[in-house]
């Protein structure tokens, strides 16, 4: 069942072609649609990987692959299967991935650890290995097809397509990074059901890429929640082919890697913010910033305490200016806070601070902030100098309508 587009999306945007990166996609027929569901990234040899995948103790056998993959640090292909999760499928799951992976690298000419792979949808089901090769060997002879043709390909409850993109000067050299991503629901941190590709043409060495992406995916991906529930399956990779024309960037050091480092970021950035906004039947696009936490850490974890709540997000989705709620989950989060020394914030305007309402309080402009798109809600703990940002999204009868036929 179709659901209408998230009334946060954002439009596709012009992405450039990266040097080394040929995507294809292709019909496997997992599922009863009318769509292509198998992606096919062929990478140009030399190309450096990095990722990140789910924290959840039951991975799927992809996020498995990947995790043994990764420290080789070179990559020739990505395959993406949407629709079945291939999740708790025991024996008949690994053998699936390693046909995948088996087929590819025969038709590449290159080592099996040069192949990467994903799987998203229902969980439980083996992936069907003879649906999965006809739909590979399909995209073998494929045409190369736009971004906007993988990014719907690698969709589930997606209601827009979502992609990104950003550059950085590496001395003289421009480089280019693009990054495509689909999830909706069961989007907690550690990642947050989310799979995303960066592609760039940027040449960074495998070590200095992994550490790029990993510090990252700490300030975004794993800084977003809809629902507080981690995949089994999240996984964010990460492609440099090295066909600019630039000096490696082997360390830290290396002249330009702080500017794509920076782009990196903000590239994840963007990224993780799109998620957000196609949070299933969401209709607010929410930042939480806590400041004056213990820790950095206390205030992580108080702002997820806030984000991850039911009643905070039930009473924004009615634009109700409730901030009770909110002193409520700073108190159940289980980190340092005092109450007279606590203030909450809404749009910016101050409705309560050192254990009471403040003075004069007027929740007109409140009210009026709550009615709009974008939702600002700031705690100040006031015990020290932690801060942390989490952005999430609203809890609408949506959200139950989608997951409730997510099978069907």
């Amino acid at each position: 069942m179709a659901h209408p587009v998230s009334p946060l999306a954002r439009p596709f945007p012009e992405l450039p072609a990266i040097a080394g990166v040929t995507p294809r996609v292709a019909r496997a027929r997992y599922k009863e649609w009318d769509r292509c569901d198998l992606s096919f990234v062929e990478l140009k040899a030399g190309t450096s990987v990095a990722g990140v995948t789910t924290t959840s103790k039951c991975p799927s056998p992809e996020v498995e692959w990947c995790r043994s993959a990764l420290p080789q640090g070179q990559a020739r292909a990505l395959i993406v299967s949407a629709g079945n999760a291939n999740a708790f499928t025991g024996g008949k799951g690994r053998a699936a991935v390693q046909m995948l992976v088996d087929t590819a690298s025969t038709q590449l000419g290159c080592g099996p650890q040069q192949v990467f792979v994903s799987a998203t949808g229902v969980i439980g089901v083996p992936l069907p290995q003879d649906k999965a090769r006809a739909g590979l060997e399909a995209a073998f002879t494929a045409e190369p097809c736009s971004w906007r043709a993988l990014t719907d390909a690698i969709g589930t409850t997606d209601t827009f397509a979502k992609a990104a993109t950003t550059s950085a000067m590496v001395g003289a050299t421009k480089v280019q990074l693009v990054g495509v991503i689909k999830g909706s629901g069961m989007i907690a941190p550690d990642m947050a059901t989310m799979l995303g590709y960066i592609f760039t043409d940027a040449n960074v060495a495998p070590g200095l890429l992994q550490q790029m992406l990993s510090d990252a995916n700490t300030r975004t991906f794993s800084c977003i929640t809809v629902d507080s529930d981690t995949s089994t399956s999240d996984t964010v990779l990460a492609f440099a082919t090295g066909q600019a024309d630039h000096a490696r960037l082997e360390t830290m050091d290396s002249p330009g890697a702080d500017a794509f480092a920076a782009a990196l970021a903000d590239l994840c950035r963007q990224l993780a913010h799109l998620v957000v906004r196609d949070g299933e039947g969401a209709s607010k696009f929410i930042e939480v910033r806590v400041t004056g936490a213990a820790s950095d850490d206390s205030a992580h974890r108080i702002a997820l305490s806030i984000a991850n709540s039911p009643l905070v997000k039930t009473a924004i989705a009615g634009e109700d200016a409730n901030w009770g709620r909110v002193v409520m989950a700073v108190g159940k989060a289980g980190e340092p806070a005092e109450r007279d020394l606590l203030s909450i914030r809404f749009g910016g305007v101050e409705v309560a601070a050192q254990g009471v309402v403040v003075e004069g309080y007027d929740e007109a402009p409140v009210a009026a902030h709550l009615k709009g798109q974008d939702i600002l809600v700031e705690a100040d703990i006031g015990l020290g100098d932690g801060r942390a940002t989490v952005w999430t999204c609203d809890l609408t009868h949506g959200y139950i309508s989608i997951n409730a036929d997510y099978r069907s």
